[in-house]
């Protein structure tokens, strides 16, 4: 079976090493706090917040304590407070190693598309433009295809872009794929799934 959206989420965890510091986009990305562990990770939240914790119990949340996707989270002993010209300025200045985002696309070149679909959802940038030009590491973690079961992964995106040449890592549903000269390469498959599933569920070139 394809993996659900924590598994996902508990993949992209994996991808992180003790001592980085990692901004968590909006959607499924937030949901890999809950899978951080006993790493020594601390995540970063544009909206000015150093040290994110995983989401709160139900009865336990705070209103005050909010990530950039406006969703309550917890702190941690560690945690510091700034305001967002501080947050962007680690962001611009290379300090954060790196980010896990959602998308609405990715192209076998590693171009993103996740801002906005025209005349659809236009929400603003918010800091993923920042972010892919900043950051070390872009993780992306989306479906591998859309509602009606179009590749999500393609030989160009069709959306207006994010950031070009920008994305290392792909995490679906699927599986995960990695960007590198002449397409994508499968670098694990998700239990239950086959390669042909996956290779039929992509529009982007396939490196062997």
């Amino acid at each position: 079976m394809p993996w659900d959206r924590n598994q996902m989420a508990a993949r992209a965890a994996q991808e992180l090493e003790d001592g980085m510091y990692v901004n968590l986009g909006i959607g499924i990305p937030t949901l890999v706090a809950n899978y951080v562990g006993d790493k020594d990770i601390t995540l970063q939240s544009e909206n000015g917040m150093l040290g994110m914790g995983p989401f709160p119990f139900e009865g336990e949340e705070d209103p005050d304590l909010i990530n950039a996707g406006k969703q309550t989270i917890t702190e941690l002993s560690r945690t510091a407070y700034f305001d967002s010209a501080t947050s962007f300025a680690m962001i611009r200045g290379g300090k954060i190693a790196a980010a896990v985002l959602g998308a609405m696309e990715v192209d076998e070149e590693g171009d993103l598309a996740n801002w906005m679909i025209p005349g659809v959802l236009v929400k603003g940038m918010g800091g993923a433009m920042d972010l892919v030009a900043g950051v070390r590491r872009v993780i992306v973690v989306m479906d591998h295809t859309n509602k009606h079961g179009k590749s999500k992964l393609l030989k160009k995106c069709t959306l207006p872009l994010t950031g070009k040449k920008v994305v290392n890592r792909i995490i679906t549903n699927l599986g995960v794929l990695d960007v590198v000269d002449g397409g994508l390469m499968i670098i694990e498959i998700a239990e239950g799934v086959t390669e042909d599933e996956i290779r039929a569920a992509t529009e982007a070139n396939i490196v062997n």
